[in-house]
């Protein structure tokens, strides 16, 4: 059981991270939209469906699975500081997670007042997190 619960948070994980990196670029082109604009109104669509349908459903499905993995099967040792760096970072992606809903519900009320190179900045901290949460759990530096 212990494979098929990992497997199933890598697989989560994957879908989180892709949807988290994808949603900003979404931003990036809906920003550079005319407001009202059969453009604008499509990226509100894609950007609802991909929030709604994948990150979000991702995001609930990582922690249920990455909680199970900690907590089910007693491998994690909570002395070891790359668990708490891990357990932070998810934590701040969560956050993040949040933070882009706020931004979609902009978007959907046609009250974005961002610039697209905001939203290109933006794009890559999910992905910096993600490097750091990896190499934490695969080197356990400390």
């Amino acid at each position: 059981m212990y494979e098929w619960v990992k497997a199933l948070h890598v697989i989560s994980v994957i879908a989180w991270m892709s949807g988290m990196m994808y949603l900003p670029r979404l931003f990036v082109y809906h920003a550079q939209s005319e407001v009202g604009s059969d453009k604008s109104e499509t990226f509100k669509v894609m950007e609802r469906r991909l929030y709604r349908g994948i990150i979000t459903p991702a995001m609930i499905a990582t922690w249920v699975f990455g909680l199970w993995l900690a907590f089910g099967f007693g491998i994690v040792d909570f002395s070891m500081g790359w668990m708490w760096l891990k357990a932070a970072l998810v934590i701040a992606l969560s956050g993040i997670h949040g933070w882009y809903g706020s931004l979609l519900r902009s978007f959907q009320q046609d009250k974005n007042t961002r610039p697209h190179t905001f939203f290109r900045a933006i794009n890559e901290i999910p992905f910096v997190i993600a490097i750091i949460i990896v190499i934490a759990v695969i080197v356990k530096p400390f």
